[in-house]
């Protein structure tokens, strides 16, 4: 399992960078390792709502499609989703706590490689910190902060 753990404060209101954040679509203005987003047809809000993520595969230049379906959702303060395609498990998390200056987000990722991908676990640890710190990065942008 490769992890990724990063917390970043904003002046933004709890409210406002839970509004930007907890729009999964909205994920693709942020993360640079997502191409594409779109919600699933017919999927409902909250913790029934399921996500189209496109995201950069593991060669150049190529692509995957990852169905993310959100497990947990508390307004405005935590929302948990999960991929899991039998071989690649991924579960992002999102903490959104008030302060007296506006709010901290706490951005956590997950990423296992499952079945005969597993083998290369170690790699993808030693990869999955650049990924985040791109993602940090944008996240930090997204919530305007100043220092990150």
């Amino acid at each position: 399992m490769a992890f990724y753990s990063v917390t970043i404060s904003s002046p933004l209101s709890q409210t406002e960078a839970w509004s930007r954040l907890s729009d999964v679509c909205r994920f693709v203005e942020w993360d640079p390792g997502v191409v594409a987003a779109r919600k699933v047809e017919d999927s409902g809000s909250g913790v029934d709502a399921s996500y189209i993520l496109t995201v950069k595969g593991f060669r150049p230049n190529t692509t995957m499609d990852l169905q993310y379906d959100v497990v947990h959702f508390a307004s405005p303060e935590r929302f948990i989703m999960v991929a899991d395609t039998g071989t690649i498990r991924s579960e992002d998390e999102i903490v959104v706590s008030a302060t007296s200056t506006g709010c901290d987000v706490t951005y956590n990722a997950e990423l296992t490689l499952q079945g005969r991908s597993a083998i290369f676990q170690p790699l993808m640890s030693l990869v999955f910190k650049r990924i985040g710190d791109r993602a940090a990065k944008g996240l930090a942008e997204l919530l305007e902060a100043r220092n990150h």
